[in-house]
């Protein structure tokens, strides 16, 4: 007994030196390096048979136009999380699509377009996205296909949604009210239902199952509710979508096998997973590179190029921690001049200089081979332009890549700014890195130096055509 005592004593005391060490070499880290990383590295996503675009701050940064930028090199374009709470907006020919369900390959006629498992799918909402394309112009037949492990939104996860919402009054989240939590709550205590219970079983099956998951939320939230008008209208939506359902995990992985690329393309953002983001103040799926795996069903080796996405300053839309947030004037200006009001809700964004520790954090959880910046035009006109570099809490600065997890922890922190010129011309038209004035030139290397991630593409405008390749 006294030697297991002492063996366990040994095992606690190097355990706490282990600890200990760890501690003191992530605080004496050295600051990441562009030129830590591969040369070989496929910034582009020119040869990846995998790839995938995450948004690498709070949501908005413009993935959507990367991910349609890329596609045209890609066999199969893929969602593999969140619902109708996302919201990307693609200017082609002069004319806005908004896509919140639809991946944006769907503007290509010769890709197909995959809604994983990982996806809460509102049924009636991707029909009029559906609908959108097809008074464009667009054919989408043969092009769609639905995992059948995706789960059903239905108009009472919407109630309840907006019921939360309501009831918590100052501490709101700040959610789109589209049912997304709601949905993914009945995932996760295993009453929810999969798109495949619609179509390819009985209709009594399916009602039974629709009956069961309304008395349970009933019982939770008390609301009345016409479970049979919404079952005949999805009885509708069963037969028109039939031949889109299959089983996406072996489609994708069959694919591969036979030489096709498949991207994926990400909604929401890193500071918004629910497990790495400013919980609570989060959505309800894995926005990260792990949830391209679970909500896909693609081995995570098969991953060959990350790129994440960054808009030029900050943003973010609805409540939560926000440390380089301008409340000013400035503030305001960049709201007003790069349009940011959220494409799923219309409301306004709030606004900010760019979070470099954000960066470092996002860089850690999802591992970028790249990044993407994006609305870089935005800050034309302001004569100086301040980088949020690192965070301090009482007179201590954090280590790079740490992220507090409470919210109490990070509205403690103090953020400490770079400033540097601005150039105060229109970029607009600019078709490569050399063409820049010098100013943005320095601070797109400034970015590049702080992240220790190498820049693949900067937007300069909204059009499909106005994104700079870099390094080339």
């Amino acid at each position: 007994m006294f030697r297991v005592a002492r063996t366990l004593g040994a095992l606690r005391r190097d355990a706490s030196q282990l600890g200990t060490s760890l501690l003191r070499r992530e605080a004496a880290a050295p600051a990441l390096s562009v030129q830590n990383m591969s040369t070989k590295a496929d910034l582009h996503a020119d040869r990846a048979r995998v790839a995938a675009v995450l948004g690498a701050q709070w949501g908005d940064e413009g993935k959507g136009k990367l991910v349609d930028i890329l596609a045209r090199r890609f066999d199969i374009i893929a969602r593999f999380n969140g619902g109708a709470n996302a919201g990307h907006t693609l200017v082609v020919d002069g004319k806005k699509f908004p896509f919140h369900l639809l991946p944006c390959g769907m503007l290509y006629p010769d890709k197909v377009n995959v809604i994983g498992n990982g996806v809460v799918l509102d049924v009636p909402k991707m029909f009029q996205e559906l609908q959108n394309l097809w008074d464009a112009g667009h054919n989408t037949e043969g092009r769609l296909v639905i995992s059948d492990r995706a789960h059903l939104v239905f108009d009472f996860h919407k109630l309840v949604d907006g019921q939360l919402e309501t009831a918590a009054k100052a501490n709101a989240i700040g959610t789109t009210r589209r049912g997304i939590g709601p949905t993914y709550s009945s995932k996760a205590k295993r009453d929810g239902i999969r798109v495949a219970e619609l179509v390819n079983t009985d209709w009594d099956y399916f009602v039974s199952r629709h009956n069961a998951l309304v008395d349970s939320v009933q019982r939770m939230y008390g609301f009345e509710y016409n479970a049979k008008e919404e079952q005949e209208r999805f009885k509708e939506y069963r037969e028109k979508m039939k031949p889109w359902v299959r089983d996406t995990v072996s489609l994708l992985n069959t694919a591969l096998r036979e030489g096709k690329s498949v991207l994926a393309e990400g909604a929401n953002a890193c500071l918004l997973d629910i497990d790495f983001g400013t919980y609570p103040y989060v959505t309800s799926s894995s926005t990260t590179v792990g949830g391209v795996a679970t909500g896909l069903g693609i081995a995570p080796q098969r991953l060959e190029s990350v790129i994440g996405v960054v808009k030029a300053y900050t943003t973010r839309v609805g409540s939560g921690p926000f440390p380089t947030e301008l409340t000013d004037e400035v503030g305001n200006e960049l709201c007003r001049i790069g349009h940011e009001f959220g494409t799923t809700t219309g409301r306004a964004r709030r606004c900010g200089w760019l979070d470099v520790p954000v960066l470092r954090y996002s860089t850690f959880v999802n591992g970028y081979t790249s990044i993407n910046i994006t609305k870089l035009d935005v800050l034309s006109t302001f004569p100086e332009i301040k980088i949020g570099t690192h965070y301090r809490v009482n007179g201590k600065r954090l280590p790079d890549g740490h992220m507090p997890s409470t919210l109490q922890e990070l509205a403690a922190v103090e953020v400490e700014y770079e400033t540097l010129p601005g150039w105060q011309c229109d970029i607009s038209k600019v078709e490569s890195f050399k063409e820049l004035p010098a100013a943005a030139q320095n601070y797109l290397k400034r970015i590049e130096e702080l992240v220790g991630v190498p820049i693949s593409y900067v937007g300069v405008g909204a059009g499909r055509e106005a994104m700079i390749r870099m390094n080339e």
